[in-house]
């Protein structure tokens, strides 16, 4: 079990499961910056969380609820929880809802974010909560995750992986890939310098100079 001062950031998880260079210059080495997808994100996150309850449709709904889990060492917010009436109406089952500016991804560090948030609803408040699902922006769908033992099991094992990177405290080296010219810090992670060979101020000064 993790204390309160072990706690880590619980969107640290996704961060690290799409690129660890990313995780460990935003919570390693505590660097951000802003492009207009991560704005408009911002605001789309700002939007879920404005206001913290309301009663719809029978549902209970809270926006921006404080997650922990002293099990995984987590902490953080959840964008939304639906609570749904259960089929006898004598309780409620949490169905929590992440809010993603773009699109759905080709792994899994989305899925095992909101699994990660699942988890911590199960030790907060002792209910089973077998489903969730993520908005995606970009295609303007919601589509539903179901909290299975494998997507269970590779949450907990990631979690566990996270801990030591952050612990550990090692940023690494960059990778570049397509997907980093979509990313708020590649002026501060210049994965394009890292991969050349030979001098690097001789690349500056061509990159420069074209």
């Amino acid at each position: 079990m993790y204390t309160d001062d072990d706690l880590i950031q619980l969107s640290s998880v996704q961060h690290f499961l799409f690129c660890t260079r990313q995780c460990g210059l935003i919570h390693i080495e505590q660097v951000w910056d802003e492009n207009l997808l991560t704005a408009e994100g911002r605001i789309m996150h700002d939007r879920a969380h404005d206001g913290q309850f309301e009663m719809r449709d029978g549902m209970r709904i809270e926006r921006g609820m404080p997650l922990r889990s002293y099990e995984l060492g987590l902490s953080g917010k959840a964008d939304v929880i639906e609570f749904h009436r259960t089929p006898e109406g004598k309780g409620w089952t949490p169905f929590p809802v992440e809010y993603k500016h773009g699109k759905p991804k080709s792994n899994d560090c989305d899925k095992v974010q909101l699994c990660a948030q699942a988890l911590c609803l199960e030790e907060m408040i002792e209910t089973a909560v077998p489903v969730g699902a993520i908005f995606y922006g970009k295609i303007k769908r919601r589509l539903d995750v179901t909290f299975d033992e494998r997507l269970r099991g590779r949450t907990k094992e990631a979690v566990k992986c996270l801990h030591e990177f952050l612990d550990a405290g090692v940023t690494p080296q960059p990778v570049y890939e397509k997907r980093c010219e979509s990313c708020s810090l590649i002026s501060v992670c210049m994965p394009k310098i890292h991969r050349q060979p030979g001098d690097v101020g001789n690349y500056i000064k061509k990159y420069i100079e074209k």
